[in-house]
Order: structure tokens, then sequence, then C-alpha cells
């Protein structure tokens, strides 16, 4: 077990040797058995994080003001729109008076270009934990907690097939933060990962190379197709999950809250959605998974996500357990 965690930024899980990733999920399945038994767990007590959202947050937002809670501390929630961020304040002024009040900062910006670039600039000033509630090319949090998932549910992952696909979606802009964190991290642990989309729908090369570096080193596979059916085939998960094209348009991995984003280009896609034909040709145990929130009957069926296939509702509680543990690690660790 690795446990030189305090006081280091979580921005990108790449950041943190397997062996780390590891204790981070050990401890995460301890504070959920814990928090099964009623067990309390104040590890944190009397500490205070800033949670600074650019953008909207269910799952994210609340798994944060919860975990701290239920760690002993306490969270307070910044809209960045009532903010003097939103008069001009600089990354580097928030950081420095920030750190200076409480024990971490943690934040979620998703415009294109500059989301992660402002986490590097708090971290740079920081004087305390930063953390990436999901920025433009990352969002650790969430990768965390599916591969947690598939750990609960299947527990050796070698050779698991794993198929990241992209769905139709009209609900916003999505980043492409969810899929880049998953196809890096999941080579990691010795799956087959597929990656599937429409040809103007490809993340970035780095993102590739980099995946298939984990790939070779730790025994798994990556495939990028733009066939639906070879993702689909024979998959043990699946998560079809829409993402902007910043190929074709670099505001296409842009949160823009509730606008509509179609167009012609996305319309020509609509074909790409989660249904129960496409479910019979994966593993007769398949399971569907989703960061949510899903763009129900566009991104997928009713009678999927709802289904015996779906363990989605698993997953977002599993948000909660690897929120504390990583927080419980990186501000009370040694």
């Amino acid at each position: 077990m690795q446990s030189i965690f305090r006081g280091r930024h979580f921005i990108n899980l790449e950041d943190f040797s397997k062996e780390e990733v590891d204790t981070m999920l050990e401890v995460s399945f301890d504070l959920k058995k814990k928090f099964a038994m009623g067990v309390p767990t104040p590890y944190l007590k009397y500490q205070t994080m800033f949670l600074i959202f650019f953008e909207q947050s269910t799952r994210t937002r609340n798994s944060m003001e919860a975990g701290i809670a239920q760690l002993g501390g306490h969270a307070n929630y910044l809209d960045s729109s009532n903010m003097q961020i939103a008069h001009g304040e600089s990354a580097k002024d928030t950081a420095i008076i920030l750190s200076r009040f409480g024990h971490a900062i943690a934040c979620r910006y998703c415009n294109w270009g500059l989301g992660n670039k402002y986490l590097n600039e708090m971290a740079k000033w920081s004087t305390v934990p930063v953390m990436n509630l999901q920025c433009d090319l990352y969002h650790p949090f969430q990768a965390l907690a599916d591969l947690m998932t598939m750990k609960e549910k299947i527990g050796d992952l070698k050779r698991v097939k794993v198929s990241i696909i992209w769905a139709y979606a009209e609900s916003h802009k999505k980043p492409i933060s969810v899929p880049v964190s998953q196809v890096l991290l999941f080579p990691r642990y010795g799956m087959d990962v597929v990656l599937a989309h429409p040809k103007g729908w490809e993340l970035p090369d780095w993102v590739i190379e980099q995946a298939r570096a984990n790939a070779a080193r730790y025994g798994g596979t990556v495939t990028v197709t733009n066939n639906e059916e070879e993702a689909y085939e024979g998959a043990h998960v699946v998560i079809p999950k829409n993402w902007g094209s910043w190929v074709n348009d670099q505001t296409g991995a842009t949160t823009v809250g509730a606008a509509k984003v179609v167009d012609e280009k996305l319309m020509a896609h609509r074909s790409w959605k989660c249904t129960e034909a496409k479910m019979a040709l994966a593993d007769k145990d398949v399971m569907y998974m989703h960061a949510l929130p899903a763009d129900r009957n566009n991104e997928v069926e009713d009678s999927v996500i709802d289904g015996p296939h779906s363990i989605v509702y698993d997953e977002a509680e599993n948000r909660l357990h690897t929120a504390k543990a990583v927080m419980t690690l990186l501000m009370g660790g040694r």
C-alpha cells in the first residue's frame, strides 16, 4: 500500500501510480463498508474545503459536500458567477487566499482550452490540495468511481472488454473529459478497451498514445473504431455516452448548461443510441454504465438504463465513497 498522499493535487489520475490508485480503491471500499455499518469516520475533523463551480452539478457537488461532512469537515459551495472571478480576479489570487482560509480547494471548469489551465494555475499557487471536479480534459473522480464499480461487480478486470461508445444527445455540449479519463485509466488494469465513435468525434492523438502505452505496460489493449457494433460485440461493460466534437468545432467540448446544440452533423448520427438490440450483441451478463445525467431516449432507451443490465445507480453511489477516499488521503493522509 502506498501512503504518501497528503498535500498532493488531484487533477489527473495519470499523476498517480497504479499502486496509489489501488490504495484509493482500498480506502474507498473501507469507507463504503463503514458507511453501510454506520461507523463514524471523522478523519477530517474541523477541516474546510472550498468547492468552486463554473458549471452545474448534482453528483459531484453532493458527493463532495456529503463526503466531507461524513468525514467531520465542512464544504463551502462557491458559484463562480457570484465570486470576484466574475470581475476578473486571477486564479493565482483566488488560490492563495482560499488556501489560507482552509484545507483544500476543488473546482469544476469545463470550458475548452481554459479549465485544465485554470486548475493547474491554482495548483501552482495553492498551499493546500487542489482537486479537479471536472475540467475540459479530465474527470478523475468519475473515472475512479467507474473503476471501483467494475472491481466491485467483476473483481479481476484483466481481459474484461469495456467499450466506451459515443452516443447521440441533444441536452448540452458535453466535455471530452469523461471518456479521456476512462480510456487512460482502464488499460492500467489489463482491460481490453474499445473506443467507438463516428468520424469527427475522435479524442486527441496524445490521449490514444498514452492509453496504448498504459495498455502495453499493464497487459491491456486499446482499440479505436468507427464501428458501433464492433464495440458492443461480446462486451462485458458498455459505457455509451455523448461527448462534444472538439475536432470539428473547438467549442464542441464546452459545457454550456442546457442549451440545445443540435446541428446537421450531429443529427446524421442519431442512430448511435444504446438499444436493447445492441445490448443483445454483448456478453449475456453485460453491464451498462453512464456517468449521468443520461439524455434518455437519445443516448439510451429507458428499457436499457432502467433494465437488469444497468448499474448506473451503484456507479453514482460510488462517487461518494471514492470522493471521501481522495479527500481523506490528500487532506489527512501522511
